[in-house]
């Protein structure tokens, strides 16, 4: 009996250091939960997402604070705290599944992306869920699957003019008609994608208009190029190539779009030329890849052919007279600017050019740059470039207060426009007058921070306004 008594005080010792242990414990789990909860309607993610944590190790049974802790991580921008967490918490609700979904498409993991947003809709469609899908989609190339996630989510979003417009786009490859539904739509619901459905509009109805699937599918692929949607363009000329092999056009697009990818061009384009090598949009577009690979002679060879094919056309003329500025044969470049005004003397665009040229280089200012920026403004007043190209003119020549005023009617044309800042404060600098020197400059770099004019304004800065 006495044995027995001591036993049960053993076990009551025992239970008693248990809960002395454990108490502390759980009461700081729950404070910990409570403080996570506090911070969270603060917008604290991060925080919140260590104090859920922190509740978690300490309320052992509460899987679904691990949940919450990755939820809030995720929020937080920490999307490997917020996987690490989330796939600790066992039974995941659908919003844990497409929290996991999309930190998983975060720290670019796809496949795992793709497994847990399919997860997420055992728990039914959303919005959130096919737009989670559509995009690993996107990134893994599948345009199908992409496609069919965005017929989901516009089912459940319709008014989302993102998903209308990606839809659209996808769907021309296939289906014109309802394709320019989705890309209208897309343009009422934001007047951003006004223009580009415009642009594709047209597109779209000059393709029905080809007679072959291979010459369809190449204006369509061009229209996504005006629209900045290269990969799509891509995949309109790849199709081109495979209906109709024989096409040296949809082998020269299809290095173009390449190009614009970061892609290795060179053998398609040389396919085009095997196939075609006196198609004019051949060595246009051979031509330009020659410059983008600093080949300058070699672009060259290209527009001379296509300039000796069409002699009356300009456009092939101030190619040829670019590439040999960059090659530094200025009298050629000169001669082909001014044979360019001379097939179109009524076109402000080459005489802009002519002079342009001649500021750049310091060539013949006052007998032909002053000229021609002159006759561009005359032939087009509205032109913001051609009268900053005068501008320009009258600055180096001299003209100081002629230039300010001249840039000032450029920059009330188009203020966005960098270059004509940047010109009115050298001006102005010219003039003594430094604070609208400098404020000119400012509004330059800020208009063109990563460019040209903006790197220009910058060092004017710094050595003026030191």
């Amino acid at each position: 009996m006495q044995r027995n008594w001591y036993t049960w005080r053993a076990i009551l010792i025992l239970a008693g250091l248990a809960t002395a242990v454990a108490l502390p414990v759980l009461v700081s789990g729950y404070v910990d939960l409570k403080i996570a909860r506090a911070l969270q309607d603060q917008n604290a993610h991060a925080a919140a997402a260590v104090k859920f944590e922190s509740a978690a190790r300490r309320l052992v049974w509460r899987e679904d604070l691990w949940e919450q802790a990755g939820r809030e991580a995720l929020v937080g921008g920490s999307p490997e705290d917020a996987i690490r967490s989330l796939r600790r918490a066992g039974q995941l609700s659908s919003r844990g599944w497409l929290a996991l979904g999309r930190a998983y498409l975060q720290a670019g993991q796809l496949d795992p992306a793709l497994g847990a947003y399919q997860s997420a809709l055992a728990g039914g469609g959303s919005a959130e869920i096919y737009a989670g899908l559509a995009e690993v989609h996107r990134r893994r190339g599948d345009l199908e699957s992409e496609q069919a996630a965005l017929q989901n989510q516009v089912l459940f979003s319709p008014e989302d003019a993102a998903a209308q417009y990606r839809l659209g786009l996808l769907l021309s490859l296939s289906n014109i008609n309802v394709a320019v539904t989705h890309l209208q739509l897309a343009s009422q619901l934001d007047e951003e994608y006004t223009p580009i459905f415009q642009t594709l509009r047209a597109t779209a109805t000059l393709a029905e208009l080809s007679p072959t699937e291979g010459g369809r599918l190449v204006i369509l692929g061009r229209g996504f190029g005006l629209a900045g949607e290269w990969a799509l363009a891509a995949e309109a000329f790849r199709k081109a190539t495979e209906t109709d092999p024989g096409s040296a056009e949809a082998w020269a697009w299809l290095g173009e779009a390449k190009q614009h990818l970061g892609q290795e061009a060179g053998p398609d384009l040389e396919r085009a030329v095997s196939l075609d090598g006196r198609s004019l949009i051949v060595r246009a577009l051979r031509g330009l890849y020659w410059k983008r690979q600093g080949n300058d002679r070699a672009a060259l060879a290209e527009y001379q052919a296509a300039a000796e094919a069409e002699p009356d056309n300009p456009t092939w003329i101030v190619s040829v007279a670019e590439t040999y500025a960059g090659l530094g044969d200025l009298v050629s470049a000169l001669a082909s600017y001014q044979r360019a005004t001379q097939i179109a003397p009524g076109e402000s665009l080459y005489w802009r050019l002519l002079a342009a040229f001649s500021v750049e280089y310091g060539v013949q200012l006052r007998e032909v740059g002053l000229p021609a920026a002159q006759k561009a403004v005359e032939l087009d007043s509205e032109d913001f470039m051609a009268l900053d190209v005068l501008g320009s003119a009258q600055l180096m020549d001299g003209q100081y207060y002629a230039a300010q005023q001249t840039l000032l009617l450029a920059i009330d044309k188009e203020d966005n426009y960098a270059p004509p800042h940047l010109h009115l404060g050298l001006a102005y600098l010219q003039t003594g007058d430094r604070n609208a020197a400098y404020r000119q400059l400012q509004l330059a770099l800020e208009l063109d921070a990563d460019g040209p004019t903006g790197a220009q304004a910058s060092q004017v800065l710094k050595q003026h306004f030191p």
